[in-house]
């Protein structure tokens, strides 16, 4: 089993940064991918970007130029940096963990961007 716990969360104005961070304990495989997802209400979750444990990445066009994902393995976490923030990104961030044919969720962390 692997728990998620998310953090970083939070009200924040158009045009602002938020940097939230995951940190995953228990069964984790030396090879694994990370990522965030959200889900805005009333609408499916998506995916935002994701980093494996050799550093390879991928993101969603809507976070490209603002979202930065980066993750530290000595201590199994990762991290979603968010520049320039708009209304439209407010969500709830969900925390992935992907290994081998194991898929773990964190318990999602709300991020609010409003004036």
């Amino acid at each position: 089993q692997v728990q998620l716990v998310e953090s970083g969360g939070g009200l924040v104005q158009p045009g602002g940064t938020l940097r939230l961070s995951c940190a995953a304990s228990g069964s984790i495989f030396s090879f694994n991918t990370m990522g965030w997802y959200r889900q805005a209400p009333g609408k499916q979750r998506d995916f935002v970007a994701s980093i494996t444990t050799s550093g390879s990445t991928s993101d969603a066009d809507s976070g490209k130029g603002r979202f930065t994902i980066s993750r530290d393995n000595a201590k199994n976490t990762v991290y979603l940096q968010m520049n320039s923030l708009k209304p439209e990104d407010t969500a709830i961030y969900f925390c992935n963990l992907r290994q081998w044919t194991q898929e773990y969720w964190g318990q999602g962390t709300q991020v609010t961007v409003s004036s």
